[in-house]
């Protein structure tokens, strides 16, 4: 057995880019790599496609205690797409180099494929076991739709996950460097408890083809930059949800600092550091990302298109789209690309308190908090079977190290030590959860 970062290294090398539209190179062979690691720790697994390459492995350890809940974990073999002539170094290299694992995937998420399976087959290396059922999925595709992942399995192998109480994946656990007050340094570790749904938007404007050099008042294209403009700038209202609530008590009581729920926006200019965990789950976003229209420059067309990447709050659908036909006026249609709900964990659980517990044993000083994602996870596909879903995917990270903006970025890479770390916490709430 590889050592965690070779483990993530070799992952890192398996090119299981997703290009979207249903174009990808495909998680074959990462998949029957993390097979083969699961079959040399004694545990036997399934690999399912529902198209050809497109790999999901499932298995299934043993517990010491079968009347309690599995736990499922559960996290992704594809990855975005990187520009190599953007990166510093070759981005499926998988290169160890300067205390990191470097390439495409380093934190989203083969670093939690490689701590996962480096704790498994730790527990078979010294005969050991966890106190209840631990199901493991890793899935294909949910850097695009799931329709070849965690969607598909969940319509139509649903009995793999009968009966798990919880779910765990990316997005959480990590450490964050933050300052108290007093001037001190501190170390939040977030833990994802909610997600803001997905509602991406298409808007389709129509108007009146005609030449570009003559008047024309029903031009499609000026039809949706103004609908565009006024969705951008709306000012949408604050909405508190019970982790945003939770994140702003909690982090302001550790970190000594006011926090007036009333007054968000000053309580987050006196969060400091700790505020960009938060800023943009409490409320609304519209951004718009995508514009179609035209064919050639003297000609109007009729119709012109815009997608906007829409997120929502639990119980803010109805908000959203009551405001967006207010905003869009006449000539413009909307229809949704994506539509996923928020999501919404219990807190105060044995399940959080015990990823709690799991990181203090490693880290005696850290602040733990539940926070919302700002984005969206598979777990939104295993919540349709009732599983409750945390970002539980721990790395300790060093003072500067921008986390945030590895995913998906230029130059991706994860720290070495961070996965060491994050092997412990995960063996400590694993075996006792």
């Amino acid at each position: 057995m590889d050592d965690v970062e070779e483990l993530c290294s070799r992952l890192i090398r398996l090119d299981t880019t997703n290009y979207g539209g249903g174009e990808s190179a495909g998680e074959r062979e990462a998949g029957e790599l993390v097979a083969t690691v699961l079959s040399a720790a004694g545990i036997e697994s399934k690999v399912l496609e529902r198209t050809t390459r497109r790999s999901n492995v499932i298995a299934r350890v043993p517990g010491t205690d079968s009347s309690l809940p599995p736990l499922l974990v559960q996290g992704h073999l594809d990855v975005v797409p990187a520009d190599p002539a953007q990166w510093s170094r070759d981005p499926f290299s998988g290169e160890i180099a300067d205390g990191y694992v470097w390439g495409r995937g380093a934190t989203d998420m083969k670093d939690f494929i490689a701590m996962v399976l480096t704790v498994v087959h730790t527990w078979a290396q010294e005969d050991r076991a966890p106190r209840r059922d631990i199901v493991l999925a890793f899935v294909a595709d949910e850097e695009d739709t799931g329709a070849d992942g965690a969607e598909w399995l969940v319509d139509e192998h649903p009995s793999l996950f009968e009966g798990c109480g919880a779910t765990i994946s990316e997005s959480g656990g990590y450490s964050y460097h933050v300052t108290h007050a007093s001037g001190a340094p501190m170390r939040l570790y977030p833990i994802g408890t909610a997600e803001r749904g997905t509602s991406h938007l298409r808007l389709t404007a129509t108007g009146r083809a005609g030449h570009g050099s003559r008047r024309n008042d029903d031009n499609a294209v000026v039809k949706l930059i103004a609908a565009l403009d006024r969705i951008a700038q709306h000012p949408w209202p604050i909405r508190l949800t019970p982790t945003v609530t939770a994140f702003l008590e909690r982090t302001g009581k550790a970190l000594g600092v006011e926090v007036d729920l009333s007054d968000v926006d000053g309580t987050l200019a006196r969060l400091g550091k700790a505020a960009p965990l938060v800023e943009n789950t409490v409320r609304i976003s519209t951004r718009p990302t995508v514009l179609k229209a035209g064919y050639k420059v003297n000609v109007i067309p009729s119709t012109a298109v815009a997608e906007v990447d829409t997120r929502t709050l639990p119980g803010t659908e109805l908000e959203l789209l009551s405001t967006i036909d207010t905003l869009l006026g006449d000539g413009v249609t909307r229809e949704f690309v994506t539509r996923m709900p928020a999501l919404q964990a219990p807190i105060d659980s044995p399940w959080f308190d015990a990823m709690a517990a799991a990181i203090r044993s490693q880290d005696p000083d850290a602040v733990v908090v539940p926070y919302c994602m700002g984005g969206g996870t598979d777990a939104k596909a295993f919540a349709r079977l009732g599983i409750p879903g945390y970002g539980f995917a721990p790395l300790w990270l060093p003072e500067g190290f921008d986390y945030r903006a590895m995913a998906h970025g230029v130059d991706e890479r994860v720290p070495v030590q961070g996965l060491h770390f994050g092997v412990r916490v995960l063996d400590a709430f694993l075996s006792e959860v």
